[in-house]
């Protein structure tokens, strides 16, 4: 399976805003945008006007890039968003959360959705007490997504769920800390939602 990688600080310098994409390095000031807060490249520092084109790709890139996707399976997700009734920009966002890495991430169990990607590939994870090794799973509401009882005590599980509490939790997670699960309490609406972007610049992205 293609992946980037390339160096992820280099990705939120380029989009301008803390990605998180390198755990608990990201809350400190060895973070790069706390070091060097412009885009990379010899240009970077340099003012650019974007173009309308331009401003509609960068935030495709964004959230490309907060959840860790390239364009063939990302653009795959806007298919089925589309699919889907209601609107199309908040079905692609909630579809996204919905991934069994994001949530593994949002529960608290990986620093990154990195970590997360591999925990689940190597077995960590049980969805209703059955092991699931596919990141890209959609979890439903009241599945219950647990750490496998032999993997609760390993070093990067413990240290990932100390640095969770920063973070704090969304509102539609439950999580059950001392039992090592969590589950959907609802599906997330927009509104729910702390994604810093506008979805329906990428709504107009692929419509034109």
């Amino acid at each position: 399976m293609a992946r980037n990688i390339g160096p992820v600080c280099r990705l939120c310098r380029r989009e301008g805003l803390k990605l998180f994409l390198k755990g608990e390095r990201c809350y400190t000031d060895k973070c790069g945008i706390e070091r060097r807060n412009y885009p990379p490249g010899a240009h970077g520092q340099a003012r650019t006007r974007f173009s309308e084109y331009a401003i509609r790709l960068r935030e495709k890139q964004k959230v490309k890039r907060i959840y860790r996707m390239l364009e063939k399976q990302f653009a795959g997700y806007f298919k089925e968003a589309e699919r889907t009734p209601g609107i199309t920009g908040e079905n692609l966002l909630i579809l996204l959360e919905r991934r069994l890495d994001n949530v593994v991430y949002r529960l608290g169990f990986a620093s990154s959705l990195a970590q997360a990607r591999q925990l689940i590939r190597h077995g960590h994870l049980e969805i209703d007490g059955k092991p699931v090794t596919i990141p890209s799973y959609l979890v439903a509401v009241n599945e219950v997504v647990s750490i496998t009882e032999k993997s609760r005590q390993k070093k990067p599980i413990v240290e990932a769920i100390e640095l969770s509490q920063r973070r704090g939790l969304p509102a539609w997670i439950a999580l059950e800390r001392d039992q090592f699960r969590g589950s959907l309490r609802a599906l997330p609406t927009r509104a729910d939602l702390t994604v810093p972007v506008s979805e329906k610049l990428i709504v107009e992205h692929y419509s034109r």
